[in-house]
């Protein structure tokens, strides 16, 4: 059991929530909130991210990325706890179990509308499934072609937080693309800071991420826009949904971002960055959770 958590990585988790509490926030400021899409709709995004998780860490071993110069947490596969054979396994209970939550969330969202809405959460579930597999399991994993950083702000950021929102309510607004991204660029900055740390074995592996590509200096700058991008499309959409000052209680998170920015420009070497991880996911949760009670208050 020790090692089926650990291949979950629980630590990811928290990140994994925010777009959950942005969108169901958004619903109840609306009126329109239900427990029913909020519990479903989390444990559909655990799992998803659980998935994802487990993915990884059998696709970087197949596919032989997992090397010794590795800096990040253990691996199950790699490291002989969990058999490549298993993991796959326990890949698939966890798939179905995310079509198990995934499907019932829908059929409660979109209970009532036209059987369009269906269909459409039905191909974005399937789209999910399968991003969360194929970001480095197969012969041409998208996550060694750049292409992770995309897929992490469509799938945690935009299509996380419209569509939870909109499965509250049954409604689309287009302001709601502004908090959206805004959990999108800070999912993608967990991201960024995980290609930082694993820049040198990344490149020696020929795994290549968008860090890989432009350089770890760049991507220091590319994580600072990330940051201050999420930080800058929250104040713009209070501004244009302004009625309480409690709406700005979002900005207790600043400090934590600032923080988790200073040592992106400050690292000396890619081990300092372990810790950052947990830690900018914990912000972002916290970044949620503030903006989330701001907009109930």
């Amino acid at each position: 059991m020790k090692n089926w958590i650990s291949a979950f990585r629980l630590k990811t988790l928290p990140l994994a929530l925010s777009n959950t509490i942005i969108g169901s926030c958004l619903a109840a400021a609306d009126d329109k909130f239900r427990w029913s899409v909020f519990g479903l709709a989390a444990l559909t995004t655990i799992l998803l991210q659980i998935m994802s998780n487990m993915a990884n860490d059998y696709g970087d071993f197949v596919n032989g990325k997992d090397t010794a110069e590795r800096i990040g947490p253990k691996r199950m596969v790699q490291s002989g706890e969990i058999t490549a054979k298993t993991m796959l396994r326990g890949i698939i209970v966890i798939g179905i179990l995310c079509v198990v939550s995934g499907v019932s969330l829908i059929l409660i969202g979109t209970e009532g509308m036209d059987i369009t809405n269906l269909l459409i959460f039905v191909i974005l579930g399937l789209a999910a499934i399968a991003a969360a597999i194929k970001y480095t399991v197969g012969k041409n994993p998208y996550g060694y072609r750049g292409l992770g950083d995309i897929f992490v702000f469509i799938f945690f950021g935009l299509v996380g937080v419209i569509g939870t929102y909109f499965l509250h309510t049954q409604s689309f607004r287009w302001d709601l693309l502004l908090p959206a991204s805004a959990i999108g660029f800070l999912s993608t900055g967990v991201l960024n800071m995980n290609n930082m740390r694993d820049y040198d074995a990344d490149k020696n592996a020929g795994k290549t991420t968008i860090v890989v590509t432009m350089g770890v200096k760049k991507a220091a700058y590319y994580h600072l826009f990330l940051v201050a991008g999420a930080a800058l499309l929250t104040v713009i959409y209070t501004f244009l949904n302004y009625h309480s000052l409690w709406q700005w209680l979002f900005v207790l998170s600043f400090p934590l971002l600032f923080l988790n920015l200073k040592k992106v420009f400050t690292y000396k070497s890619a081990l300092e960055l372990y810790p950052e991880l947990p830690r900018l996911s914990m912000a972002s949760l916290l970044f949620a959770l503030t903006f989330g009670i701001g907009l109930l208050i």
